[in-house]
């Protein structure tokens, strides 16, 4: 495929290069054993938990779970993307990828380059026409806003005149044809045929991605004309969910300061940054999404939510705490005056009581209480359980069992109600799915940790090329219950076929799975295992291993019999009590 870089050479760059001079160009990392220690970088901690191995090329962090190949390092500490890693390590190494294949010839060619091109264009266009008679009133609007013009140039702002082709005529000129302008979001086709320009007689704010290359817009009137803002469609370049407008500039900061403030609109990022506050995101109006808090996560798990006063700022900030905690990222929220958002009260009180705004954000559990209080009534049985409903759905989420115990404290004492109580309501959550009041199912339970037997063959595996083998003619990946485990399996079983050695850096190349990256790198650090019995001991694991799954697929049979057996379909029923019966022999055959 033109523009990949072959896995020869990502290969080749691979072998050339040393993880541990590279890691240590950016953190100082102190010799433990046969591998090297450091403070991680991607998390605050106090006790070095971030390893790097000579040997195997990988390094791990047992705080934070970052892990992965030389690649994996520098794309996760400098936030670029494959290709350009592999670049940058492929002149360190003085291997020449050859100019139709790099990163930058791809990325200056195809369709998206092209849109890229035409939103750039399209830009300029509305940023001149803000500084010419006919943005005028556009100027004074956002001047009476307190926003000056050194923040209108900074952030690019612009102005789309009241006409209804003033942009096509413009693009046409430059040599955009009609077909790039609707794919780019620019246009819009009319029935009956022909194009208009989408934005007419609005402030235009530019949409930068990370590397602030124009990618969509924003569009605002300067009256109460509804709808108030409109957006760029989605497009290849621009997906509204995973981008937060300003990130471009201030993603330096927030890694500095190891936290982010996030606000919701276009103007209350830039009455924020504009004053000061340089550490700020905005998610566009939109709820935020999980890809956007991953984006946030990339420079910092510290986050500060600052959205509008009402009731549907509150529904979304707490909708974004649950997704905050899923992504384990540290979460605090400011409680703005009904009615406000963090451009108007920075307008009337000042940046400075913004920022003391921010000092003391509450704690996520503390905001979300005090919301649904001000809902339900705390002192009824209803209200109470209303209340514990929405809190154990939050609690939940968090990984840590120190944490969930603490919060379970917390709650009863809020609520007044025996913490054994609430204990008992949470392992209705146990579900896994929507539903509450339902057993955990096998295929779930069997995803909550990874079992002891397949980790520690994943380590002989990752230790002995043979064993790969030897188990290849006695296990399938479909064996292994956890799906991390599966996939390692596989392209270990893959390489074995073709041939390959296993060398972990290298199989973290294809892996393609954070989850299963991770499981691997944790793998590789585990104490070295010394086998005096090695057949008797891998005999065994293959055993257990197959008994295991033999009780998870009967644990799955008997889900499936009772729900035949609830719906009335007796034919599911036979078909599915024949195979529980033989599965019955099989199990005792193997016993």
């Amino acid at each position: 495929m033109k523009g990949r870089i072959p896995d020869h050479i990502v290969e080749t760059v691979l072998s050339r290069v040393n993880i541990v001079e590279v890691v240590s160009e950016f953190i100082p990392l102190k010799r433990a054993g046969r591998n090297f220690r450091a403070l991680c970088p991607f998390h605050q901690e106090k006790t070095p938990s971030f390893m790097v191995s000579t040997d195997k090329q990988i390094y791990h962090c047992f705080g934070c779970g970052a892990g992965g190949n030389v690649f994996n390092f520098l794309m996760q500490f400098e936030r670029i993307e494959f290709p350009e890693a592999v670049e940058i390590l492929a002149k360190k190494a003085g291997v020449v990828i050859p100019e139709s294949l790099s990163y930058d010839t791809k990325e200056s060619s195809g369709i998206n380059a092209q849109l890229q091109k035409a939103c750039e264009t399209a830009a300029s266009f509305y940023e001149n026409n803000l500084s010419v008679p006919c943005g005028t009133q556009a100027r004074e609007y956002l001047l009476k806003r307190g926003i000056p013009q050194e923040a209108i140039k900074a952030f690019r702002m612009g102005f789309a005149v009241e006409k209804w082709d003033a942009l096509i005529n413009h693009l046409r000129s430059k040599g955009i044809n009609l077909s790039l302008m609707e794919k780019a979001g620019l246009v819009v086709p009319k029935e009956g045929g022909g194009y208009y320009d989408r934005f007419r007689n609005r402030i235009i704010f530019p949409i930068l991605d990370v590397k602030a290359r124009v990618i969509g817009f924003g569009a605002r009137v300067l009256d109460k004309t509804l709808p108030k803002y409109i957006n760029s469609p989605e497009t290849p370049l621009y997906i509204k969910g995973k981008n937060l407008y300003g990130l471009w500039l201030s993603k330096d900061v927030i890694r500095d300061l190891d936290a982010a403030v996030v606000v919701e609109g276009y103007l209350d990022f830039i009455s924020a940054f504009q004053q000061g506050v340089r550490n700020v995101v905005a998610s566009s109006g939109t709820a935020l999404t999980a890809e956007q808090a991953r984006l946030i996560k990339r420079y910092t798990h510290n986050v500060v939510m600052v959205y509008d006063g009402d009731a549907s700022g509150q529904i979304a900030t707490i909708r974004a705490l649950d997704i905050f905690i899923e992504e384990d990222m540290q979460v605090r929220v400011v409680s703005l005056p009904e009615g406000q958002d963090p451009d108007l009260f920075i307008r009337k009180n000042g940046i400075e009581c913004f920022r003391a705004l921010i000092l003391k954000a509450q704690p996520l559990f503390d905001y979300k209480m005090s919301v649904l209080k001000s809902r339900y009534d705390a002192k009824e049985i209803e209200g109470k359980e209303k209340i514990c409903s929405e809190m154990l759905s939050t609690i939940q989420k968090f990984r840590r069992p120190v944490v969930k115990s603490e919060y379970f404290k917390k709650l009863a004492q809020e609520l007044k109600v025996k913490e054994e109580a609430l204990l008992q309501e949470a392992k209705l959550f146990h579900t896994g799915g929507k539903e509450r009041g339902l057993a955990a199912s096998p295929a779930v339970v069997a995803q909550k940790s990874i079992h002891s037997v397949e980790q520690f063959l994943i380590k002989l595996m990752l230790e002995e090329d043979a064993i790969i083998a030897e188990l290849k003619d006695k296990l399938e990946p479909d064996d292994f219950l956890d799906e991390r485990t599966a996939k390692i399996v596989t392209l270990m079983f893959d390489c074995i076929a073709q041939g390959k050695g296993i060398e972990p850096s290298k199989l973290l190349t294809h892996l393609g799975d954070a989850e299963a990256t991770r499981l691997l790198c944790e793998s590789t650090f585990l104490p070295d295992i010394n086998i005096e019995n090695r057949e008797k001991i891998l005999a065994d694991c293959v055993q257990r291993l197959k008994a295991k799954k033999l009780t998870f697929k009967r644990q799955c049979l008997q889900e499936e019999i009772k729900a035949a057996q609830e719906k009335g379909d007796e034919e599911r029923l036979h078909k599915l009590i024949a195979e529980f019966d033989t599965l019955i022999k099989t199990r005792r055959g193997t016993g």
